[in-house]
């Protein structure tokens, strides 16, 4: 059975974030996942980790000013300062909480804008950031996002992420195969996870398409988690859903899997 990993952005929100790491673990996962865990010094990160015998498995760079909507500086030129300080803080933050992976957020195109130059500066920043990462071991992975979710955002398929992975051929530098997203812009998931897991670093699920718990919809994740299982997938799978009620009451999917493990 994979390893399950809450997502403390969207899961417990019921309570303050110090506060969901104690819920995850009582809810029976091993491991938890955020966007952004920088609201908490790195001692209390991880002091809570600790103390609810927790791993954290992966979180963002930062978004930037996503009130006035970046969403992630790794990709847009002349900011290469932004981006690299904000690789350092994910660094350390990693180091500190001894987490495995951290997903560098690239950035929004502005509309009507050339993708390439974005697309330049991301690869640019990665090479100069990845040995770093690489020295610790630690990944970095790189997530499309579907374009209902985050419009103009710099990679919406499975593929364009897959590309800049290999043409970079960083070995710490893999896709991040989340479910939700790759369904709604690609489909075609078991084949992409067979042909390409090596390069997949991490992987997140949610149903399709309305991003609830994922145990309805039109992806069949009982089957997406045995192939993942079957093929030698270590990594954890982060539960990045939007509850129907609330994170409990929407648990049943996640406890048959610890009923048949």
């Amino acid at each position: 059975m994979p390893k399950f990993a809450a997502n403390l952005s969207m899961l417990f929100k019921e309570f303050p974030l110090a506060g969901r790491f104690e819920q995850a673990a009582k809810a029976g996962f091993p491991a938890v996942e955020m966007m952004w865990p920088y609201e908490l010094a790195k001692g209390d990160l991880t002091a809570l980790l600790k103390k609810h015998h927790l791993q954290l498995a992966l979180f963002n760079t930062s978004g930037g000013d996503t009130a006035h909507g970046e969403w992630g500086r790794a990709a847009l030129p002349g900011r290469e300062g932004d981006a690299q300080q904000d690789l350092q803080q994910a660094l350390e933050y990693a180091e500190a909480a001894k987490c495995p992976c951290v997903h560098v957020m690239a950035g929004v195109v502005p509309e009507g804008a050339d993708p390439r130059p974005y697309r330049d500066t991301l690869m640019s920043n990665l090479r100069e950031a990845a040995p770093r990462f690489a020295d610790l071991g630690i990944t970095l992975t790189l997530e499309a996002l579907c374009p209902e979710v985050k419009p103009r955002y710099l990679y919406s398929s499975q593929k364009q992420t897959l590309a800049i992975v290999q043409e970079l051929g960083l070995s710490n530098v893999k896709v991040q195969f989340d479910t939700f997203h790759a369904q709604k812009a690609d489909g075609d998931l078991s084949c992409f996870i067979q042909e390409h897991l090596p390069l997949i670093g991490h992987v997140q699920i949610a149903g399709v398409p309305d991003r609830h718990e994922p145990d309805e919809g039109e992806i069949d994740h009982a089957y997406l988690l045995a192939l993942l299982d079957r093929l030698g997938y270590h990594g954890c799978v982060g539960c990045e859903y939007n509850p129907r009620t609330t994170t409990l009451a929407g648990l049943g999917w996640y406890q048959k899997f610890l009923k048949n493990a």
